[in-house]
């Protein structure tokens, strides 16, 4: 990458920080300084994601059983415990059910690569968990797909459930979710993780992420994607996600 590049590229983060810091979302980023790679999408995320200080997790998901992986930081400082109140920062306030795994220990970027079985053996707990969509574009649905994913992948917090018991005997192609607003059920769905096989996912953040992620650490989070859409919450309202398994978790915004 060009020096030239770089600069294009931090004015890029810059945009995109500002317009979530202020509450005032910009359409998508200017073309000169819009990733056109997969690469530069996620070097904007870095720089945006150390503005907000130390990472607490990775959030990693697959549109399809066979697609590569996508991640993005989840700064520390947005994660919350059950029934969280999120504050005025979000404008967006788009809902997302999903699973998420706390790390117990250091699984360092080394050169042969983890199995599944030692990746497992990594994991403190499971938990369900809501992610908070939030972005510093208008709708970014709408906007080009490396500007999106540059904007953190519109991450904007995320709130777990307790632990599940005995979570590795859970047959997740069969787990069935609700995710309510204000009592009422928007979405129904189940084994509906579109990346499938949700447990291929931190194998490859161990694996194939590491050079991002510097190998995941002990006290870290991963959640895995949504199990039911995009789902938009208003100023004001509940939310509570259960899983007919893996629990339940509710967050409130003010």
């Amino acid at each position: 990458m060009t020096g030239e590049r770089e600069k294009e590229l931090m004015t890029a983060a810059g945009m995109l920080l500002d317009a979530r810091r202020t509450n005032k979302p910009i359409d998508d980023l200017p073309e000169a300084v819009r990733p056109k790679t997969l690469e530069e999408a996620y070097y904007i995320q870095g720089r945006i994601a150390l503005a907000y200080g130390e990472i607490g997790g990775w959030k990693v998901g697959a549109p399809t059983p066979d697609a590569t992986p996508m991640f993005a930081p989840m700064p520390l400082a947005w994660i919350a415990s059950n029934n969280a109140v999120l504050g005025g920062r979000h404008r967006y306030r788009g809902l997302e059910a999903e699973i998420a795994f706390l790390i117990e220990t250091d699984l360092p970027q080394r050169e042969k690569a983890y199995s599944r079985d030692e990746v497992v053996a990594a994991i403190a707990s499971c938990h369900p968990a809501i992610e908070v969509i939030e972005s510093g574009l208008t709708d970014p649905m709408k906007a080009e797909k490396l500007s999106m994913i540059a904007d953190l992948q519109m991450h904007g917090a995320f709130v777990y459930g307790e632990a599940v018991a005995n979570w590795q005997r859970i047959d997740f192609s069969k787990e069935h979710v609700t995710l309510a607003v204000d009592g009422v059920v928007r979405v129904e769905r189940t084994g509906s993780n579109t990346s499938g096989d949700l447990m291929r996912l931190l194998p490859w953040l161990a694996n194939e992420g590491a050079v991002r992620t510097g190998g995941l650490k002990a006290g870290q989070w991963v959640t895995t994607g949504s199990w039911t859409g995009l789902s938009l919450g208003i100023a004001g309202s509940s939310v509570n996600v259960n899983f007919s398994t893996a629990g339940e978790v509710d967050l409130r915004f003010e």
